[in-house]
């Protein structure tokens, strides 16, 4: 892979440029960024990295073997439009956002290599879980630079399209989840008069052992809770209170809805 166009400058296209420069898995003068509007930031991301901001009808355009399509869903159609007659006609396209599918690439730029993935904003610090799907033009070649491109910001699966819309509800959104629970851990030990900023500290902590704890030991979530639960002790009073207060069945729901709200943006609705 050596040269790849960032369509869209905002913090995913960031993320992942920063990843695969990181990883020497491309020259920084062989990045190419453009976006809508901001010449500002563009010119930031020229000084931290050494990319090259271009754009639609400079030759670096139709250089791209890789473009990177990371502009707001609603944004997408328009700069497929003002980039597909100066792109080469064999690029691959990845797509970094959520609700847009396949077809939508296929209709505006043509037969040619298109990936639909889902990272999730762990990216930043290279600690995304991310989801991708790949149309039947993907060679081997590609797919092996996609993933590697992608895996530089953290784990990647590859998955059928159709699942993609439960990725994005489980690792596309689930940061939100964790930060909405930790929100509510924090306002329980406020409310009981514990200091915040220590508490968040302990919340953090806890969060990050019981990760490592799970990936390290190979163990089930269940086998792992039940070494912390006593019969009779505090981690059974909270859990029963949770089951009592229906948490698994507010957990379904959460991914049902996101679920199905991916469904509804890809149909365009």
């Amino acid at each position: 892979m050596e040269n790849v166009l960032f369509v869209g400058a905002g913090s995913m296209a960031e993320a992942i440029m920063a990843g695969i420069l990181e990883k020497g898995a491309v020259n920084p003068s062989s990045v190419f960024v453009m976006n809508k509007s901001d010449e500002g930031r563009l010119g930031m991301l020229k000084e931290k990295y050494g990319v090259v901001p271009v754009k639609k009808e400079h030759p670096e355009v139709g250089l791209a073997e890789l473009v990177v399509f990371a502009t707001k869903p609603k944004d997408v159609r328009q700069a497929m439009s003002d980039v597909a007659a100066y792109l080469h006609p064999e690029a691959a396209v990845l797509s970094v956002m959520a609700g847009i599918p396949i077809r939508t690439f296929e209709e505006g730029l043509g037969s040619r290599p298109v990936a639909r993935s889902m990272p999730n904003t762990s990216a930043t610090i290279g600690l995304a879980a991310t989801g991708v799907a790949m149309n039947n033009a993907v060679c081997d070649r590609v797919r092996g630079d996609i993933l590697s491109l992608l895996g530089s910001v953290g784990i990647v699966k590859e998955v059928a399209e159709d699942d993609l819309h439960l990725v994005t509800a489980l690792s596309g959104s689930g940061p939100a989840y964790v930060y909405y629970f930790t929100e509510a851990l924090e306002e329980a030990a406020k409310t009981a008069g514990f200091d915040g900023r220590d508490a968040r500290e302990l919340i953090i902590q806890t969060l990050e052992g019981a990760a490592a704890m799970m990936r390290q030991t190979g163990l089930e979530p269940a086998d792992l809770r039940e070494h912390v639960t006593s019969p009779g002790g505090t981690t059974a009073a909270g859990l029963r209170a949770l089951d009592e207060a229906g948490f698994h069945r507010a957990v379904a729901s959460c991914i049902r809805a996101a679920e199905n709200r991916s469904r509804e943006l890809a149909d365009g609705k």
